[in-house]
């Protein structure tokens, strides 16, 4: 997708989502496991790196009516975490770092749903919620949009897409390794497609 048609399906899509649908109930949406993932950013040796991890289960209501009472429950296979670099995914799943062996999963649970510009879930919306990692558990906030398939009927919202971008401090859930390599904060870059439940 272009950066225009990106921009215009945004805009066209957030729109949708703007005014609550009377009468509605939080509905469970499926998560499409193949089209969704946890993307990663983080600092080697002063060069930008990129990695991955997938998304092995998730919990996701969407009240139409009240969109802030929205919620996810996403669970992360932090062993299946893959960079560019076999040395960088080795080191990142070792004891100094995500403890891969001894804590397989990162969950997110959110807890808050703050609506963006008229009430959307986009325009500046956010995410809080508690992260855990290494067994650890933080509250984490983060830059939340969602948005129905291009082309489908305004009403129609039986298949979104949901983006999360944000950034945590690794040494604040005890993952200190290597830091003379890479530097502390992680940027979380996160996209989930998702189908309403039959």
């Amino acid at each position: 997708m272009t950066p225009l048609s990106r921009r215009t399906f945004l805009a066209t899509s957030a729109a949708s989502l703007a005014a609550p649908a009377l009468g509605a109930e939080p509905q469970p949406y499926l998560l499409d496991k193949a089209a969704s993932k946890v993307g990663f950013i983080f600092t080697l040796a002063g060069n930008a790196q990129r990695g991955t991890m997938p998304v092995t289960s998730a919990d996701i209501q969407v009240d139409a009516a009240d969109l802030a009472a929205s919620s996810v429950d996403v669970r992360v296979d932090a062993a299946g975490a893959r960079t560019n670099l076999f040395f960088a995914t080795q080191a990142m799943k070792s004891a100094e770092v995500l403890d891969v062996a001894a804590h397989p999963t990162i969950r997110f649970v959110s807890k808050e749903v703050e609506l963006g510009t008229g009430g959307r879930l986009s325009d500046g919306a956010k995410l809080q919620g508690d992260l855990t990692l290494r067994g650890v558990t933080k509250p984490v906030e983060f830059e939340a949009s969602l948005y129905r398939k291009p082309g489908s009927a305004a009403k129609d919202l039986s298949e979104l897409s949901i983006q999360l971008h944000g950034q945590i401090s690794r040494s604040a859930f005890g993952a200190t390794g290597y830091p003379d390599l890479v530097p502390d904060p992680i940027v979380l870059d996160i996209f989930a497609l998702i189908r309403r439940a039959p």
